[in-house]
């Protein structure tokens, strides 16, 4: 079964396929390029994520989206796509899932969030996946963690912040799991901070 999975590259895109892969569905990935700070997609390190597809051996497209056409963009892609379903990462975002719902129940098949409210499955993510935090846009969070481990902001037990980032405060990359085929290795992350939030852009090079 031919699956489409909204893949950021963040933590929660990249167990969505693993996941896909456990179900023994085929999985292409789907990455938008949002403007930025979008409320519906991740928007750091987006060019990198061909080298997570890379890695997986897995098919990759992209589509360029604003916040007012991305629903009609990604019906009009998973059409031509010829798919059977749709995965994605979503853990507590009602506007995420329903919107995402909503296009399915469009195309008649059906909508898959194997993390929806599942925070011991992140917790254990922890353990097998080398996640860096992309960007941070929360009080109390600053940029002495961007382009760091994501286990050095949930050790940090910041008070008013989900430990994994599930309310909106930041965005992640995972450079490696045990199911890809190679690690990502930055060597740089390229940090921005304008007093308020700030995000980290990865080389490779």
């Amino acid at each position: 079964m031919r699956v489409a999975v909204l893949f950021s590259g963040g933590k929660d895109s990249v167990f969505a396929v693993f996941w896909a892969l456990t179900q023994g569905f085929t999985p292409v990935l789907v990455t938008v390029r949002p403007p930025d700070y979008s409320m519906m997609f991740h928007h750091p390190n987006i060019d990198l994520t061909t080298e997570q597809a890379k890695v997986m051996k897995l098919e990759q497209v992209f589509v360029e989206t604003t916040e007012d056409n991305w629903e009609e963009k990604l019906t009009a892609l998973f059409k031509k796509l010829t798919i059977n379903g749709i995965v994605t990462g979503a853990i507590e975002s009602e506007y995420q899932r329903r919107r995402i719902d909503a296009i399915g129940e469009e195309l008649s098949i059906p909508t898959y969030a194997p993390l929806w409210h599942k925070d011991a499955v992140l917790a254990e993510m922890l353990e097998y996946f080398e996640i860096y935090v992309t960007a941070v846009s929360a009080e109390g969070l600053g940029p002495e963690f961007l382009g760091e481990p994501l286990k050095k902001l949930v050790n940090s037990k910041k008070p008013g912040i989900h430990p994994f980032l599930e309310g909106g405060e930041g965005e992640t990359f995972v450079t490696n799991t045990p199911f890809f085929k190679d690690k990502i290795k930055i060597k740089e992350w390229k940090k921005s901070w304008d007093g308020i939030r700030g995000i980290a852009l990865g080389f490779k090079t």
